[in-house]
């Protein structure tokens, strides 16, 4: 990485092109009835992939960035399983058929904050109403300080094969500055617990750019992992944003990274990964050789979406619980936000779209573009455009953003053919801006592009 780089763009607030138009451009002229009509517009040999979201923990971490809160009483949690159920049954009855599934993802929140019955229920209530193929990916998203035996045994018995540790730093003096104490030792407990339950698809999460972190601690805590043998890591720039997400104004910002020490920790935990056998896929995951994940970037098939890289090669991901947001062919929607809304609607027998994005051919041009950068430090602006009914030099003009990353050296354009420079791979995200016809630089909605 180059560390003048790393200066000069390192402080932009760009999205991460987890979809594109991103979230804030969603809007409520976007609701349950258009939501209702594009579910039943789905083409017959649709298959989808289904996201939902629990926004309940035990205890916030300052860090956090997700919709979640803290809840004590368990009946919350069971009253809000049984809304799930509900929504799934009426996505389900919307579309009108049973389409098929490939790929089930729980996040939060701490999904696994369900009872073990309960999360058993959900899963039978998604195989009654939709066809999951026996081949289909379950994956879980796991806090290892909450897990309980009872929670794996019901994750084995309802198909789960693949688990997100949360992990983000083993320093202890990084963990009570976030305020989540986690102990190697529980972790090492709950992968094998896992593993012996037949789940052995292991990703660990880590965050740099926390509050007291170093390079040094970065390290130690890859050391520690990697002695875990995860399939597969994801290492995330943590996003300071105490303006949306209130809890993060109890980091002390003085101790935070500045800039150069965040490129410096980020490129650290790479070469610690890649010199120990993990394949650097995009911007911001690593896995082993053989890994699904690393054989579709291998073969240019790796796709980007909410979950971040992904193996799915659907067009359809169904959304369902407070704030999940779902991507169809006509464009994305987003349910309510808050809890309490999100159950109103559904209870009443209503989708809880609360806003959304209609897609236009630009936007889907658009996207395809900035998926492949993300996906593969590069793109064939020519064979995309053509299947589009474009003209890259037409798209080459209105990127104005990419003038000083080619000056720079950031990015090499051979004809239509556009490549971001391989040891300035960590600003990808400000390469895929340059295609971004929505965003606006002066609102810092986003993390840090280092």
């Amino acid at each position: 990485m180059r560390v003048d780089l790393a200066a000069s763009y390192g402080e932009e607030r760009l999205p991460r092109y987890t979809s594109y138009p991103t979230a804030p451009h969603f809007s409520a002229a976007i609701g349950a009835k258009t939501y209702a009509g594009w579910l039943a517009q789905l083409p017959a040999g649709a298959s989808a992939s289904l996201y939902l979201h629990v926004p309940f923990c035990r205890e916030m971490c300052w860090y956090c960035g997700c919709h979640t809160q803290i809840v004590r009483r368990d009946e919350l949690i069971a009253a809000y399983q049984r809304t799930l159920r509900s929504e799934i049954a009426l996505v389900a009855d919307t579309i009108g058929r049973r389409i098929k599934v490939e790929h089930i993802h729980f996040g939060g929140g701490t999904p696994t904050i369900m009872a073990p019955e309960a999360f058993a229920e959900l899963v039978a209530e998604m195989r009654h109403a939709f066809f999951v193929l026996p081949s289909a990916e379950i994956a879980v998203e796991i806090d290892p300080r909450t897990l309980t035996a009872d929670m794996v045994e019901a994750m084995r018995l309802s198909g789960v094969n693949r688990a997100s540790l949360g992990v983000q730093s083993f320093d202890p003096v990084v963990q009570r500055a976030i305020n989540r104490v986690q102990s190697f030792e529980q972790t090492a407990s709950v992968v094998d617990m896992l593993r012996r339950a037949g789940i052995n698809g292991i990703n660990f999460d880590l965050i740099y750019g926390l509050p007291h972190q170093t390079v040094a601690s970065c390290l130690d805590t890859v050391r520690r992992s990697l002695s875990l043998a995860p399939d597969r890591f994801s290492v995330f720039g943590y996003a300071h944003v105490p303006e949306f997400k209130k809890h993060q104004r109890m980091i002390n910002e003085s101790v935070l990274p500045d800039g150069l020490a965040r490129h410096d920790q980020a490129c650290a935990i790479a070469n610690a990964l890649k010199e120990a056998g993990y394949v650097q896929i995009g911007l911001d995951h690593f896995a082993r050789p053989d890994d699904s994940m690393a054989v579709a970037f291998k073969e240019r098939t790796l796709r980007r979406n909410f979950q971040g890289y992904t193996t799915d090669q659907g067009e359809v991901l169904l959304g369902f619980g407070a704030s999940a947001i779902g991507h169809l062919p006509q464009g994305y929607i987003q349910n309510e936000v808050q809890i309490g809304a999100y159950a109103q609607g559904i209870t009443a027998g209503r989708l809880a779209t609360a806003k959304g994005y209609g897609l236009t051919d630009d936007d889907r041009l658009r996207a395809d573009i900035i998926e492949r950068i993300m996906c593969e430090f590069g793109v064939d602006l020519g064979d995309i455009c053509a299947r589009h009914g474009a003209e890259p030099e037409a798209m080459l003009k209105s990127a104005s953003r990419l003038k000083p990353l080619i000056s720079d050296g950031v990015v090499r354009l051979d004809g239509d053919r556009l490549a971001v420079a391989k040891d300035s791979r960590f600003l990808v995200r400000s390469v895929a801006a340059a295609f971004d016809a929505h965003l606006d630089p002066g609102k810092q909605l986003h993390s840090r592009a280092v």
